[in-house]
């Protein structure tokens, strides 16, 4: 008996090897078109994108741009590896020609992205699972926050959402996080977490499921609901897909192929590239007085886009002052030398104005000249709100123009890249 039960474990394995390096296999993948014009429609690949404004790596790592060198796998790889992943966790992960879209975003058009990503999860990951854990949940859930943020505590979408796991102003305030002008735990990392558990956790009360769960995470429980009834009460997230949002149906699969890349990145020769400081190399000061960044890095020579990365939670680059202490990040070298010198610091340490906050939201961004062509229904205003500058600046940017615009008319205006991306979502 014992031999024949051997025979069939072998018999099995030598079909699955077979099938795996078969040549005549079904392919699920899509013409790449799909796939490079993916990024003015998706918010996750924009998230991806704007990787780009997160200054905290120091050189691109130059073997992850070969994605055209690279041979893809067979769809039954694909399957079986992400069947592997779905064995050790209670969540389903499923494979289809809308997970290979991901697949094939994240390991052809967006490698050096993931790479950064893969440095990223070095330093999230262990956090996120550390709460996962506390609240009983799936631990690859940790995902989520790859399709969230792309793992930028910075990150911020073009609804208002904002950190590792996109928070709107009103859900964050359901989980008691603070938001004001110059703080928003949304951005902190241990409380978006905790608050992204809770949330989770809540939403597979309802639902029962975790691809509904997670679905409900991006677009609310109401549009998931409203989805089971357009279908006749099914509940299997595949069945209703038709029915649901747009974002809805991404979300799912973009999760299911995060979660294989971040699991298999070697076999599609993505390495990490880790950022120049980790939390292992930084430690905390208490500081009890107003602290502005700008003033913060020039005391200490700290870059500011390092500051701003250990620090996401103070959104104008400014610690206001509070009658509880605020935690203050700084590389574990630096620590010392700001207590020696808190007193300059703290001196030079002025509230920001309007123009200087605008200034550190957008960063030092490179700004880049592009041509506006009159349309019917344009004004002077309009086009001011359009690129987010002033009247005064399409005045200087353009010395002959007066305020009456005519059809056709070409006009200059200087915007930054991040500016630009969200004029093409």
């Amino acid at each position: 008996m014992e031999l024949i039960v051997t025979m069939k474990s072998i018999i099995k394995k030598f079909l699955l090897v077979f099938l795996l390096f078969s040549t005549e296999q079904k392919s699920y993948s899509n013409e790449k078109v799909w796939v490079s014009g993916l990024k003015k429609k998706c918010p996750i690949v924009q998230m991806v994108d704007d990787l780009e404004y997160l200054k905290i790596f120091s050189l691109n790592n130059k073997i992850n741009s070969a994605g055209d060198t690279i041979s893809k796998p067979q769809d039954l790889e694909y399957e079986y590896y992400i069947a592997a992943i779905g064995k050790q966790s209670p969540i389903d992960f499923d494979y289809n020609k809308h997970v290979r879209k991901y697949i094939d975003i994240y390991t052809l058009e967006r490698r050096e992205q993931v790479s950064q990503m893969l440095g990223l999860a070095e330093m999230y990951f262990p956090l996120f699972e550390d709460y996962l854990d506390k609240y009983q949940l799936p631990l690859e859930l940790k995902y989520l926050a790859v399709v969230e943020s792309a793992l930028n505590p910075l990150a911020v979408s073009k609804t208002g959402a904002v950190g590792l796991w996109q928070f709107k102003i009103n859900t964050g305030k359901m989980f008691n996080l603070s938001i004001n002008s110059f703080v928003d735990e949304r951005m902190d990392p241990d409380k978006s977490t905790e608050a992204a558990c809770l949330y989770l956790q809540y939403l597979y009360r309802i639902f029962n499921d975790w691809h509904l769960a997670l679905a409900a995470y991006n677009v609310g429980p109401g549009a998931i609901n409203n989805a089971i009834a357009r279908s006749g009460g099914e509940t299997n997230f595949w069945k209703i897909y038709d029915n649901l949002p747009e974002a809805a149906q991404n979300y799912v699969p973009a999760f299911i192929a995060a979660a294989y890349v971040m699991n298999n990145h070697s076999r599609h020769n993505i390495v990490p590239e880790k950022p120049i400081i980790s939390y292992s190399q930084t430690d905390t000061v208490m500081v009890s007085k107003p602290v502005n960044f700008n003033a913060l890095s020039k005391v200490t020579g700290i870059p500011i886009d390092i500051i701003r990365f250990l620090n996401p939670i103070f959104k104008q680059d400014f610690i206001p002052e509070s009658t509880s202490k605020h935690s203050l990040r700084l590389p574990a070298d630096k620590t010392t030398f700001f207590i020696k010198n808190e007193v300059e610091i703290y001196s030079k340490s002025t509230k920001p104005n309007n123009a200087e906050s605008k200034e550190n939201s957008e960063g030092s961004l490179q700004k880049q000249k592009i041509i506006h062509t009159v349309k019917s229904g344009d004004s002077m205003h309009k086009i001011a709100i359009i690129y987010g500058c002033t009247l005064d600046d399409i005045f200087i940017w353009n010395p002959k123009i007066d305020s009456t615009l005519s059809i056709g008319q070409s006009i200059t205006v200087w915007i930054n890249q991040k500016q630009l991306f969200k004029l093409n979502q």
